[in-house]
């Protein structure tokens, strides 16, 4: 047996296959949450809570208000981590699923500025507040659950597949809202039709909350809370011991944090603001995200084989080409140039480097502090690389009258960041490290015999 089959957690396919299902489901009704606010500010809110202001300030208003979310995430990600690495992962992701469902559910019932003038902005960002807060700890907790049940060999292929549910908790909303915007009038949609989307969520939460209550602990948070002390701080040995590897994956995120509001929010933006239609922009961000859930598990199971630095470098890269032939495609106004650039930002430069960072980050961090590690890295990056970024990319067109040179320099700044971060960060794969993992692993000290295969790999 080579040291890249020895999997020492040992569960059984069945658990596996729970798991996974766990921390997708659970990632599409946290996300589902989140992404609706996007979308509806990118068609709606701006008219409906900020009618009194010109459309284009009326729709950063409305993104100003989405990104309220990214700065309560960082907070969510210090509290949240903080519980998952003491108390469990699973305790951590039932709260915050709760917690991000209930505020979408409130949005649904919102009044309007019609109705109750500015509060209805003021209440808007309450509620953007708590959902900031609770998706703050939700991805770091579910790509736990996953990467520390997978098997060594395979831990990039199944960690992968949680991340297929940011996409299709984006594809939901998206579909909902071009649907609904085609099937009623204008003053229908206005009236009453954008709240369907954000009521549904009450659905998708209690299946996501039955599906986690199904599921275990890992064998490593087990094995990590029985050697460590119960007066210690996650966090204060995260800063004390790992502080080159948490700034290196806090700029490592920025490339995909950027990018996916870039591919799927700022661009629907973009074409409104050059007169083209809601419908057709839509469509083809569909199309990307499928895309995008088919290439997702793909990605993560190369990094298995070549990496995960490796990759997310090579995409980090392809993404800071796309920019600028993104504003080229949505001013053609053609709906398969602007699919075919959308697969292309999506399915690889969004995906390659999104699908990595489920197994990549959390193999940088000691499993003591593991949720706490993820969650700082995961939600201060997007806290400044993708909080802002629509709402610094509308003002840009704003004061450039429309020209996207200054937009497309921003993006490209924050994704060459990441490159940097790439170049500078080691890599983690343990089929790329001889079976040893970077961090500690705590349950390997379990299997002496598995540890010494690995270790001797590891010096041949």
């Amino acid at each position: 047996m080579s040291v890249n089959d020895v999997t020492p957690q040992e569960i059984s396919p069945r658990d596996l296959r729970r798991t996974v299902a766990a921390s997708v489901v659970g990632t599409i009704a946290e996300y589902y949450d989140f992404f609706i606010y996007g979308t509806a500010s990118a068609l709606v809110f701006g008219k409906i809570f900020f009618p009194e202001v010109d459309p284009v300030v009326g729709t950063l208003a409305a993104f100003s208000t989405y990104a309220v979310g990214f700065f309560a995430r960082p907070l969510g990600g210090l509290v949240w981590g903080h519980v998952g690495d003491k108390l469990g992962r699973k305790r951590a992701l039932v709260f915050t699923l709760l917690l991000t469902g209930l505020g979408t559910f409130a949005v649904g019932l919102m009044p309007t500025y019609d109705q109750i003038g500015i509060w209805a902005a003021v209440l808007l960002v309450a509620v953007r507040l708590v959902q900031g807060f609770g998706v703050g700890g939700e991805q770091g907790g579910a790509v736990l659950l996953t990467a520390e049940a997978a098997p060594q060999r395979r831990r990039g292929f199944y960690a992968s597949l949680v991340q297929l549910g940011s996409p299709a908790a984006y594809l939901v909303p998206t579909v909902l809202f071009a649907t609904l915007e085609g099937a009623l009038s204008e003053d229908q949609f206005l009236s009453w039709g954008w709240r369907v989307p954000f009521l549904l969520s009450a659905l998708v939460v209690v299946i996501g909350l039955w599906i986690r209550s199904q599921i275990d602990e890992s064998a490593t948070f087990k094995a990590a809370r029985a050697r460590r002390s119960e007066s210690g701080s996650p966090l204060t040995h995260l800063l004390r011991t790992q502080r080159r590897v948490l700034v290196g994956g806090f700029f490592a995120k920025f490339v995909e944090a950027a990018v996916f509001p870039f591919y799927t929010a700022f661009l629907v933006a973009y074409a409104t603001f050059n007169d083209v239609d809601d419908q057709v922009i839509l469509k083809a961000v569909i199309v990307g995200i499928v895309a995008e859930l088919i290439m997702l598990p793909l990605w993560g199971r190369l990094t298995d084989t070549v990496g995960r630095r490796p990759v997310m470098l090579a995409l980090a890269i392809l993404n800071f080409l796309l920019v600028i032939p993104g504003f080229l495609a949505v001013q053609t106004e053609n709906f398969w140039v602007m699919a075919a650039f959308l697969t292309a930002g999506l399915a690889f430069g969004h995906a390659g480097t999104y699908a990595p960072q489920a197994s990549y980050f959390p193999e940088l961090f000691d499993s003591t502090s593991r949720y706490s590690g993820v969650s700082v890295v995961w939600q201060f990056g997007a806290m400044v690389a993708s909080g802002p970024f629509t709402v610094v990319g509308t003002a840009l067109l704003v004061v450039s009258d429309g020209g996207f040179g200054w937009v497309a320099a921003y993006a490209m700044a924050l994704i060459a960041c990441s490159i940097v971060a790439l170049v500078l960060l080691p890599e983690t794969a343990p089929g790329r490290r001889g079976g040893v993992e970077f961090a500690d692993w705590p349950e390997q000290e379990e299997h002496p015999a598995a540890q010494a295969r690995a270790t001797t790999a590891a010096r041949a």
